[in-house]
């Protein structure tokens, strides 16, 4: 069966918001897509104009930018999305795809909810690149973002997940892994885990083993730059009930309540409108 694809759009986008995937560490990375919308793009906006910058100078792009990360108020968000109501604005992160433990959720709500066509333009995730060479189960897995800074809060949510069925992808720094890998250990010493780490880039690792021998590599051989953890699902014997609330409290640090329910009751097979019911209860607490 022969399949038809579109050609690369030629000339300016359409009006509307366009999440745009950037390149994790390979610029090569950058799809052909990509670079038609962002050059067609009346504003792009980004978490740093820097680094945007920079990407955009490589492309050979000249594009007018607005920064727009978690602090930026709602006033800012107002004004891109009355640009895209006209002309073609482009969302992008620092790197891989926006919204993915990165800045943008609100503003694409925003946009949907003033009836601006949001359109996803898909291209690199730290997530997914890693899963795909970690050799864990990836038929199922849970997206938690970033691990907690302090010992208890990063073990509350780590035990928060213990439950899931599925499995747990974290975002680390190279200066915390040694101790949320001991954290992991303490917790679940039996479970596989993968640390995935300079994606795409020239010295790409992907180690894998229990989180003792992994802590034990990275105390003997500081590691650096951006990492993937990524950690295997419970024994059946291993798993204990799911707390709903742990659940959604962790999700919800990440994603709007509606997201959150989606999250939690793809993880937990719970019903997801009670979930969303629940997720509202706690982001109003």
């Amino acid at each position: 069966m022969h399949t038809e694809f579109p050609s690369i759009p030629a000339g300016t986008p359409e009006p509307g918001l366009y999440i745009v995937a950037t390149p994790i560490g390979n610029l090569g990375d950058i799809t052909l897509r990509a670079i038609a919308v962002l050059g067609g793009a009346a504003l792009v906006a980004c978490e740093d104009t820097r680094v945007t910058g920079k990407l955009l100078k490589h492309l050979g792009i000249k594009a007018r930018l607005q920064r727009l990360d978690d602090h930026a108020p709602p006033e800012v968000r107002g004004r891109v999305i009355d640009v895209a109501r006209h002309s073609a604005v482009a969302l992008v992160s620092d790197a891989g795809t926006p919204l993915i433990s990165d800045p943008g959720y609100r503003l694409v709500r925003e946009a949907r909810a003033a009836g601006i066509t949001v359109t996803s333009i898909p291209g690199a995730c730290a997530t997914v690149s890693a899963l795909a060479i970690a050799g864990l189960p990836s038929d199922r897995f849970l997206f938690a973002g970033f691990l907690p800074v302090k010992d208890k809060a990063r073990r509350d949510a780590l035990e928060g997940v213990a439950g899931v069925a599925a499995t747990l992808v974290f975002y680390e720094t190279a200066p915390r892994i040694e101790r949320s890998l001991r954290a992991i250990a303490d917790l679940w010493p039996e479970r596989e885990v993968a640390v995935a780490r300079e994606l795409t880039k020239l010295h790409e690792e992907c180690r894998s083993g229990s989180a003792a021998a992994l802590a034990d590599h990275y105390a003997a051989h500081p590691p650096k730059g951006e990492i993937v953890l990524i950690i295997g699902p419970p024994a059946e014997a291993e798993a204990p009930v799911a707390d709903p609330d742990a659940l959604l409290r962790a999700a919800l640090a990440d994603a709007g309540p509606g997201k959150a329910a989606g999250i939690v009751a793809k993880a937990t097979g719970l019903d997801r409108a009670a979930l969303y019911a629940r997720a509202l209860a706690l982001k109003g607490e």
